[in-house]
């Protein structure tokens, strides 16, 4: 199956810079990264030793054996889950644009290694990893260059995510720690939502809108990731045959929209200006005041740069959601 590349950051980077879905294929899905090993497979137990000068070998995403260094110090993470190292305490020194991000605050000092990742600049914060959430092997090798390079799946599970970084940045405690804790608050919170009215296989649809009055339904990327978890709401069965075909987001026509209209919508709202008015035309339209869940008031709104798939935004959303659904 092909793999998906920083689905949420494109289309947020998109929504600001009016290029939306750079090599966007034909079946208007986001530019897929090569066929590469599976990002569920679990990297080899290590027993490593604690010098912070010691080094082991760590098999990343798409098959790279590298000498990675046991306590990285200086880490460059350049993907749209920059919160699954700050869960685990790891503050990167280099990132991807975090503006608007439910953890922007907790990195003051982070530098921003442009998107794509600017080599040069890269090179200036002197890294001793650079974690890519990348496939593409030109890029990869300008990287590598300058410090061990590991290749990352931002489009794996988030479970599978924190175990990967927990084994490369030695906190494989810390990451099952966090697991275990954030499957008890979600499992809790999915409970209450249950009491309160949520019903067994009630289905959700999420949509964004881009500048040009261009209309997407997420799959398999962001909020949908955790909404549709085994306690959540269920997709429906053309948004569940993109999940499974790996299709991060697909654009479709506001014709469509009562036939992959769920019992519950969830709309992210647009960074660029434009686009927030185009998608406020869309709610003022008859076709959709007519959807059942518009009618029914099941309508919700979230900051499309905070509604993502990362460890800190999931534990914003597990206190937004409840806010959101029982208001």
């Amino acid at each position: 199956m092909k793999r998906i590349k920083t689905i949420v950051t494109l289309l947020a980077a998109f929504t600001i810079t009016g290029s939306l879905l750079m090599g966007c294929s034909a079946n208007n899905t986001n530019t897929a990264a090569p066929e590469t090993p599976s990002a569920t497979t679990a990297p080899a137990e290590t027993t490593v030793p604690q010098n912070e000068s010691a080094t082991r070998e760590f098999t990343d995403w798409t098959g790279h054996t590298v000498q990675v260094p046991v306590n990285p110090q200086r880490v460059i993470y350049h993907g749209e889950t920059t919160g699954d190292l700050l869960a685990l305490g790891i503050i990167p020194i280099g990132t991807t644009d975090i503006t608007g991000a439910v953890y922007e605050n907790l990195l003051p000092d982070a530098v921003d290694v442009g998107f794509p990742i600017e080599p040069e600049k890269a090179m200036s914060l002197n890294p001793d990893l650079i974690i890519f959430s990348n496939a593409d092997e030109a890029q990869y090798g300008q990287l590598a260059k300058i410090a061990p390079t590991v290749t990352f799946d931002t489009f794996a599970s988030l479970d599978d995510r924190m175990r990967t970084l927990g084994d490369l940045l030695n906190k494989k405690q810390e990451a099952e720690d966090w697991i275990a804790a954030h499957h008890k608050t979600t499992d809790e919170m999915w409970k209450t939502l249950r009491e309160n009215g949520l019903k067994e296989g009630e289905t959700a649809t999420v949509l964004t809108m881009y500048p040009g009055k261009r209309l997407f339904v997420m799959a398999g990327a962001g909020l949908p990731q955790f909404i549709y978890e085994k306690n959540g709401f269920t997709p429906l069965p053309q948004v569940a045959k993109m999940i499974e075909e790996g299709q991060g987001f697909v654009e479709i026509s506001n014709e469509v929209l009562p036939e992959i209209a769920g019992d519950r919508l969830f709309i992210l709202t647009p960074v660029a200006s434009d686009a927030r008015n185009e998608s406020n035309e869309l709610m003022n339209s008859t076709i959709w005041k007519k959807l059942p869940a518009v009618q029914a008031g099941k309508v919700y709104e979230f900051d499309i740069m905070k509604a993502t798939s990362d460890a800190k935004s999931r534990e914003w959303l597990t206190q937004e959601l409840p806010k959101q659904l029982l208001k």
